[in-house]
Formats: structure tokens, C-alpha cells, sequence
């Protein structure tokens, strides 16, 4: 559905016009939007009602490994801009130390930086009465640095803005509804990881374990074990990839994928579930 068809649904945008009325005349508004995992149709009414308020887009530009995902938040600027009378901003993303002994002190140290380069940007090109957006794939509360960046910059005062939060489809949402399947058994807890902390042992107190950033195949640390897998790659996008079954059978088959997926694309966007069955009385 394209913008225009929107202009009837103007009703939506209520709230979100009176919290950026209540900010005052000379404050910069910053909307962080999930747009979903891959799918442009997984964009939320209240998410197309952000993306019409927006004048500068802030997109962090991770080079051309990347250009795919840059071309996909423009067919969904194409497709759900009513007007488009906004800019795009591009931020070349700094370069993190992967692989560092201090996992923790990298990432502080690139976020650090990250939130400089997005300072700076929106002093330079968001007018102080003006709105800008920093779209984010899945979830913004979910394994997502964007929040922790817009934190970061208002508290070493780099400049003044306020900022909303539109939430998103989640990649681990749009996994378990691509596999016909629940995140937790009847009465029972779910923990979201990711690949590292998997790597270093099973969770305590938990048959379910969503995982997400696992760039080294955890899952094949547990093959031994009576285990289901559920995993998905590119969630929603036309080259979506899906397997599931019992770990132990088809975790070679994800890996061999999971490489020639890389190798064709550059980059490779993937998340799983991993899950222990039990009696629901046990």
C-alpha cells in the first residue's frame, strides 16, 4: 500500500503530534522506527505515521557489503511516504575492533564513537525545530546499539534533543510466525542470547533459547544433545532461507547454508530457537 493511501488514516498520528507539540518550538525530535525484519509489509501503521512526520533521515552507512539493506529502507521510504519532501543523511560507521579480548570495552568504545559521528550529523543537518529518524531492522529495544547511542550523546551534552521510540516486528517474531511456532512451551521460560553468551554454556532454568549475533554457529556446541532447532535467514526478504528440525540432523545442513549464504551475499543476517522438549508436567 503506498503513502497516498494513508491520507485517510490521519487520525493515527494524533498521539505522536501531541508529544512532538508538548517538546516545544525549538526542540529537535529524534524517532528511532523498527521497520521489521526484511519485509516491507512488516512496517506498522504507527511506524508509517512516524516515517510521514520525518524531514532527515539518519542512516548509518556500513559500506557497499551492505548496499541491499540501504536499497530496502528506500523502497520502504518509496512505498509509505505520503510526501516526499525528506532528506537522507548517510553516517559512515566506525570501524570496530572485532575479536578484541575486552568484548565489553570494544563495543563501549565503538558505541562511544558511533555517537559521535551521529552527533555530529544531527547538529549539522536537523534544523532545531525539525525531525529526524534512524530506522532500525526488527525491534529498536532489541539487540540494537541506536538507543544506547541517542543515550549516550544526550548524556555528554552534544546536543539537544528529545527522541520516541516506534517499535517493530522482530526478527525473533517474524522467525517463530515463519516456523508456525510459539517462543515458549506451557509454563515455561524463554531466553534471548546471543551467539557469544550461548558459546559459554547453556542458560540455567531454561528448555527455549532464542538466539541472535552469532557469527560462529554456537548451536554447534550443543549437537550431542536432544535438541530442535528453528532457524531462519534473511526473515521476510524474497531469499528468506528456513530449516528446522532436531539439531543433531540438520545442524550441518544450517552451517553448509548459513557459508554459502555469506559467500553469495557478503553478509548474512540470521537468527534461531533452540529448544528441549519436556512433559508439560515435568
Amino acid at each position: 500500500m503506498r503513502g497516498e493511501d494513508f491520507d485517510r488514516r490521519q487520525s493515527l498520528s494524533g498521539r505522536l503530534a501531541r508529544w512532538m507539540s508538548d517538546n516545544g518550538d525549538t526542540m529537535r525530535t529524534i524517532l528511532v522506527i523498527g521497520i521489521g525484519a526484511g519485509d516491507p509489509e512488516h512496517v506498522t501503521m504507527q511506524a508509517v505515521t512516524a516515517l510521514n512526520q520525518v524531514d532527515v533521515f539518519f542512516e548509518v552507512d556500513k559500506g557497499e557489503i551492505k548496499r541491499e539493506l540501504i536499497e530496502l529502507r528506500a523502497e520502504i521510504l518509496r512505498r509509505y511516504v505520503a510526501e516526499p519532501n525528506y532528506r537522507v543523511v548517510r553516517c559512515t560507521d566506525p570501524e570496530r575492533a572485532r575479536g578484541a579480548e575486552d568484548y565489553v570495552a570494544a563495543v563501549d568504545d565503538w558505541r562511544r564513537r558511533r555517537a559521535d559521528v551521529c552527533a555530529e550529523a544531527i547538529q549539522a543537518e536537523l534544523d532545531e525545530d525539525g525531525t529526524g529518524a534512524f530506522l532500525v531492522w526488527g525491534d529498536p529495544a532489541l539487540y540494537d546499539s541506536t538507543l544506547a547511542v541517542l543515550t549516550d550523546i544526550q548524556a555528554r551534552g552534544m546536543v539537544d534533543f528529545d527522541y520516541r521510540v516506534i517499535p517493530g516486528i522482530s526478527s525473533l517474531a517474524a522467525l517463530t510466525a515463519q516456523h508456525r511456532i510459539p517462543f515458549n512451551q506451557v509454563g515455561r521460560p524463554v531466553q534471548i542470547t546471543t551467539g557469544r553468551r550461548l558459546a559459554e554454556g547453556w542458560p540455567d532454568g531454561v528448555d527455549d533459547v532464542a538466539v541472535m549475533l552469532d557469527a560462529r554457529e554456537a548451536f554447534q556446541h550443543y549437537t550431542d544433545e536432544e535438541l530442535d532447532i528453528y532457524w531462519g535467514a534473511y526473515i521476510g526478504a524474497p531469499d528468506e532461507i528456513l530449516i528446522s528440525g532436531k539439531l543433531s540432523e540438520v545442524g550441518p545442513r544450517i552451517a553448509a547454508e548459513r557459508d554459502r549464504a555469506r559467500q553469495r551475499k557478503g553478509w548474512i543476517m540470521d537468527s534461531y530457537l533452540l529448544r528441549r522438549n519436556r512433559d508439560p508436567e515435568s
